[in-house]
Formats: C-alpha cells, structure tokens, sequence
C-alpha cells in the first residue's frame, strides 16, 4: 500500500463528503477509492469514515487522522520542492478556476511560459464566471474578481484596476455622448447580473451620483457583455481588464472619465481549511509577477 497515495485518496473524500467525489478529481474509478479507505482502515485498525445515506463523515479518529495527514501531505509537497530548489521544478496536477473572460485575454497567454519553466507539471484550467466552491471542484487556486462573498476564505490580493463607462465610436456616434452620469438614463445599457446590476453609482470630489439604467439586454457572462458592446448594441460598465485590446485599440473608448466608480480587485483565493499548496504559491507568484510587470 503506497501510504502518501492512500493519504490522499482519504483526504479528498473527506473534503468532497463521498467516494465518487474524490474518484472525480483523482480521475479513477469510484471502486478503486473505496478499496484504497478500506485497505487504509484495515491498515491502521481504526474505522474513519462512518457512511450513511446522508453521505461519508469521518469518525473521531478520522478526523484527527485526516488533520495530520493533510499536513503530511502538504510537508511532503513543501520538500519535493525545497530540495529541487525554490520555485523550481513542480510537479503533479495544479488545477486553477478563473473567470472565463479574464482568464482568456490575460491568463492562458501567459501559461506557456509558466510550462515551460516547470515542463513535470500538469495544469487544468477551470473556467467559470460563478463563485464555485472550491473545495468540492478540487480547486487548488481560484482568481476572483470583486469583493469575496466568503469572508473566511484565504485570499491575498494580487491587482486592482479601473472601472469605466465604455461604448464603441459607432455606438456613440449614433446615441450621442453622455456629458453627466443623469444622461446615462437616455442610453441603452449592456447589464452584466454578475457585476453591478441597473443601478450605477459614480463619485467625483464630494459629489455622488447614482443613476438606474435603461437596457433592454442583460447577460450572466461577461463574454457575452463584450460581444453585445462590440455589437453597438449599448454602453456598459466594466473593467480595464475586460477590454484590455480594444481600449488600446481604440474599438472601445471611456465616457464620463472625470466621474470615478469603485475599482476592482482582483484576488489568488485558496481553499478554506487548507494550507496553499508550494505549486499554488509558485503560480500565483508567477501571475503576479507577470501580470503586474
């Protein structure tokens, strides 16, 4: 019985509460993870799992088990990598979530040369534009925009950028030019439900503003947004980042730039309850690095 294996196949199927769960992110079959708990529990002596129709929850024993062996794990990982040299060498799986937008025109550009550097490393790549839960997906790292819903995750804030009214020149050119954020109402709005909804409020010196949009299209993605704005169809909020090449362009330009809204931050965020990983902390040192020259 390979025991660091076994660890691991234990770990994930406490953290997912099931056998198919954890057969899910090891990419074996369920029989298999259930063989592997009960040759462990054989092994040890113990019982660590307690199975119900409600699910998989660990005994005491198991839970006191499953604590030591994450840190096991996790110092084995921490070793491998120490003894390669820091920041060299990965290996293994490293599965990351990023939004589907963000990840496209600023991610996977950049994950060459992150391969390169370390070619014994696997990565996978889970696009979502949702707050998933990263326990449950097997996430080992999660880029996240805006503010975190879940204050007791371990974020670390990575990049923060503008927020601006942006429209294509044919869109402007056609519904005119908004002068102040009251004429915003005159306007058709591109609304992502993920961001700030119909309501947009701006600040400048003292004054506030907020203003409730008219739209007659509003989208759960955000490529969905880009393509409506690129389609003239209206105007949007949103961030730099989601239109990086056309604002340098010009295929998109900022209205109401003496009007500021909130900036948006943007966060390496890691599983609650576990240590970062040494592959997670290389990577988001890499992005960091590299996003942020």
């Amino acid at each position: 019985m390979d025991r660091l294996a076994s660890m691991e196949t234990f770990i994930r199927v406490v953290e997912t509460g099931s056998f198919s769960g954890a057969a899910r992110q090891l990419r074996v079959g369920q029989p298999a993870v259930s063989k592997t708990v009960a040759q462990l529990e054989n092994y040890l002596g113990v019982k660590l799992l307690t199975r119900s129709t409600r699910g998989l929850t660990p005994t005491e024993a198991g839970l006191g088990y499953f604590e030591r062996a994450k840190r096991a794990i996790e110092e084995a990982d921490e070793a491998e990598l120490a003894a390669r040299g820091a920041g060299t060498g990965l290996k293994g799986r490293l599965r990351i979530c990023a939004a589907v937008t963000f990840a496209s025109i600023h991610l996977i550009p950049l994950l060459p040369k992150f391969l390169a550097q370390h070619p014994d490393l696997d990565l996978e790549v889970v696009l979502d534009d949702r707050q998933i839960d990263l326990v449950q997906e097997g996430i080992d790292v999660a880029l996240r925009m805006g503010k975190l819903l879940d204050s007791a995750l371990t974020a670390r804030r990575i990049g923060r950028c503008k927020r601006l009214v942006l429209g294509t020149p044919g869109y402007f050119e056609c519904a005119g030019t908004p002068a102040t954020p009251a004429d915003l109402s005159k306007h058709q709005a591109v609304v992502y439900l993920q961001g700030e909804g119909s309501v947009w409020s701006f600040q400048r010196d003292s004054s506030e503003a907020a203003v409730k949009v008219q739209s007659r299209l509003k989208v759960t993605a955000a490529e969905g947004v880009r393509a409506a704005v690129l389609a003239h169809v209206g105007l949007t909020i949103a961030s730099e980042w989601m239109f990086t090449p056309e604002l340098r362009s010009g295929a998109v330009c900022a209205v109401l730039s003496e009007w500021s809204l909130p900036p948006l931050d943007l966060w390496a965020v890691f599983p609650t309850g576990r240590a970062a990983t040494a592959k997670a902390r290389a990577f988001v040192d890499f992005f960091e690095r590299s996003f942020n020259p």
